[in-house]
């Protein structure tokens, strides 16, 4: 359903994203994790077609990413959505549904199943006076209303409190069931953790790990093993009434397990510990990469098309948001440069200018 192939983008010469290749099939929840800088929103807006590609291409169910037709399979959640204040949750639904040509009476269908399934009451609450819970769960709506094949979540619970943010990660779950290809990313690796199918890892631009978590885990983590005795040993401590070790492997469990009986002791408890994503992420995404984000003048992509800056293009210092796609966006940039650019290319209301 998404295929990325050898997706580059460069600004002012510096490289945010390197070589980029993975595939997101159908009804699969797709992670994109790494630290700030590290490429993750440059290659969901590019997904997203809101980024021309300096070299590479994004395809969606076979189509172009960045073709305006693909735009009706596609929604995009941005990881700082502000929404029109002064506009109600079902007139800033409507408007965007209208952005579609979704017909009224079909829209309309949508709107309301989606606010049921997201629990969102006081429809007709201007969006202003709303809570921070309420509005990204509104937000959430105008991802769907134009029922689309493939949704790309950048932080889709970020700043909720607990209860909003597992509620929105079991819906997410639940569009992936219903056949919705996801593509997520997230800063808490407990969230990606727990609904993610696969998961790329990226560090300075480049994919430097990815797999199911389990697939992660084997390649990238260390299991331990903790075991509970009756007797001591040169590699056990007192823990209670018992003593516990920490082994590598299995074999050295067999060893420790033959020593006790044969000291008239026994093993009472096995634990295996595994790493967590987060445990494994830094690791990986601390480990220094090689050579240079910098293209020097001359190479084959030291300049960046007009055309490709659009959303989170950067100043002529080529530094702050090429370098980081989460920085804040500095005061002169144009709205449609900030990670909100997806409301600036599909309209504003009458008499609302963000």
């Amino acid at each position: 359903m998404i295929r990325v192939d050898g997706l580059r983008k460069v600004y002012d010469g510096f490289v945010a994203v390197h070589d980029s290749s993975f595939e997101v099939e159908p009804g699969e929840i797709f992670g994109v994790v790494g630290p700030n800088g590290a490429g993750k929103t440059t290659t969901l807006k590019s997904v997203a077609g809101l980024l021309e590609p300096t070299a590479g291409e994004v395809r969606l169910a076979g189509d172009p990413a960045d073709d305006p037709a693909t735009r009706s399979k596609l929604g995009f959640l941005p990881e700082e959505s502000p929404l029109y204040e002064d506009m109600t949750a079902l007139s800033y639904l409507r408007f965007f549904a209208d952005l579609y040509d979704v017909p009224r009476d079909v829209a309309d269908e949508r709107i309301a199943e989606a606010l049921d399934e997201l629990e969102l009451d006081h429809r007709e609450r201007r969006l202003g006076d709303v809570s921070k819970g309420m509005k990204r769960k509104v937000a959430i709506a105008r991802s769907l209303v134009n029922d689309p094949e493939v949704l790309v979540y950048d932080e889709p619970a970020s700043g909720l409190d607990p209860l909003t943010t597992n509620y929105v990660l079991e819906f997410t779950r639940e569009l992936a069931d219903r056949g919705k290809t996801v593509l997520f990313s997230a800063h808490n690796l407990y969230h990606v953790e727990s609904i993610c199918d696969r998961v790329v890892i990226m560090n300075e631009g480049r994919i430097v790990a990815r797999g199911t978590i389990e697939e992660i885990r084997e390649t990238y983590g260390d299991t331990t093993y903790r075991v509970f005795t009756t007797q001591a040993t040169s590699e056990t401590e007192p823990s209670g009434e018992r003593h516990v070790a920490e082994l590598p492997d299995m074999a050295a469990v067999d060893d420790l397990r033959e020593r006790v009986e044969a000291a008239g002791g026994r093993v009472v408890d096995i634990r295996t510990e595994e790493p967590s994503l987060e445990e494994i992420f830094l690791d990986v995404a601390g480990q220094p990469m090689p050579g240079s984000r910098r293209v020097e003048p001359g190479d084959r992509d030291a300049t960046v098309p007009d055309s490709s800056r659009d959303a989170g293009s950067v100043g002529s210092d080529g530094e702050s948001a090429a370098a980081g796609d989460d920085s804040e966006p500095t005061a002169d940039e144009s709205p449609a440069e900030t990670d909100d650019g997806d409301e600036e290319r599909l309209g504003t209301p009458p008499g609302e200018q963000d």
